[in-house]
């Protein structure tokens, strides 16, 4: 399953996706993953979280992004889900253009049973491919 929350900067959509966070750890039977830019939200998750900074692994577009999900998923046999901060920043690619990456988080979710929560800011308008994860 793929949720995304999509909308302009300055919406709080880091702090809801925070908080999403925090909230599924309580109940969760598996390994939460939180992926960021950066480590800002280090003390606003609970600390059962595994917070990856992701500026770390040099990722560049899609291609690398989708690798990266894989070599977390391969090292955690119980991972449950995964909350992506900062998507753009760490795609570097057009909103538009993502499609085929999200195909793969579609396919890797029904096999792997992993749920994705994806903060997208973005002032252009929601893409077609996109509306059926849109919260």
């Amino acid at each position: 399953m793929i949720k995304v929350l999509y909308g302009g900067r300055g919406q709080g959509m880091s702090r809801e996706l925070c908080a999403m966070a925090n909230e599924r750890i309580k109940t969760a039977g598996g390994s939460i993953v939180f992926i960021d830019k950066d480590d800002n939200h280090m003390y606003d998750l609970d600390s059962g979280i595994r917070l990856i900074n992701a500026s770390d692994y040099a990722i560049r577009g899609p291609k690398m992004f989708s690798g990266f999900i894989s070599g977390i998923a391969a090292q955690d046999f119980d991972l449950e889900a995964i909350y992506v901060c900062s998507f753009m920043k760490l795609v570097k690619h057009p909103v538009a253009s993502l499609e085929g990456l999200f195909r793969f988080f579609e396919d890797f979710s029904e096999k792997k049973g992993v749920e994705f929560i994806i903060e997208i800011n973005s002032d252009d308008e929601l893409p077609e491919f996109l509306k059926d994860y849109a919260e």
